[in-house]
């Protein structure tokens, strides 16, 4: 019931300096793009030092963040991956679901710092409307975010790599940086409930450009999925047999 509370004061001040810090970087960031950027991540750091402190909820993250241009596919267990990737990388940029362009603060920082929307529907739809969005993207060169699973899912869950990840591996003929996690464990996909301990976003070795379409999928769901088991069996998880 305690930890319950704590979670719930957590959630509450999260969003409320979500709303602030908006307010106070919008400014600058109409004016010079990059403050989106510092925006976002001076938020992302605040919600991890708040955690760690009102939830006990400790954060990390492992592997050689990465700097230059890339294609990061990661694993997505919770808002709190995209929180510690965000706070770690100089450029990030997602690819994101289209309904999050009209949701208040997140859709116009969404929209400075280059990320592209897709709606959802028939995949060879959407397929086109990501190789589209890429293309024209107005952002400067950073991080692109895609997840491959294309939703949230829990740990121990088991739900098939989309072919997008591959389709842009290909097109933008950059390396791709895997990117695995536990942070499902601790910060669940629905709920207010959030659990102490150690939560980690590990960026993993990177894939070169110029593999086929789909053993690079298969080479990017095995490393994927593997470094994330052993994240999560790391902060004590055991799936149900």
């Amino acid at each position: 019931m305690i930890q319950y509370l704590r979670s719930l004061v957590f959630v509450g001040q999260m969003y409320l300096m979500l709303a602030l810090m908006a307010v106070a970087f919008t400014p600058f960031a109409l004016v010079h793009r990059p403050y989106a950027y510092t925006a976002c991540r001076t938020w992302c750091r605040w919600v991890r030092w708040t955690a760690s402190w009102m939830v006990g909820l400790r954060s990390e993250v492992r592997g050689e963040v990465p700097t230059e241009e890339c294609l990061i596919a990661s694993k997505h267990q919770s808002f709190f991956d995209i929180i510690l990737i965000v706070s770690a990388v100089p450029r990030p940029k997602f690819i994101m679901k289209a309904e999050l362009k009209w949701v208040p603060i997140v859709g116009w920082y969404a929209y400075l710092i280059g990320c592209v929307p897709v709606n959802r529907g028939k995949r060879a739809e959407a397929i086109r409307q990501m190789k589209e969005g890429v293309a024209a993207g107005s952002a400067e060169a950073g991080q692109l975010i895609i997840y491959p699973q294309g939703t949230r899912v829990a740990p121990g869950a088991v739900t098939s790599y989309k072919i997008g990840a591959g389709v842009l591996y290909e097109q933008l003929e950059q390396d791709c940086i895997p990117a695995a996690t536990n942070v499902g464990v601790f910060w669940p996909r629905i709920g207010i409930l959030r659990k102490p301990g150690l939560a980690v976003v590990e960026f993993l070795e990177p894939i070169s450009p110029g593999m086929e379409v789909k053993p690079f999928m298969q080479h990017l769901e095995r490393v994927v999925e593997t470094a994330s088991n052993r994240l999560m069996a790391e902060a004590g998880f055991r799936a149900e047999n």
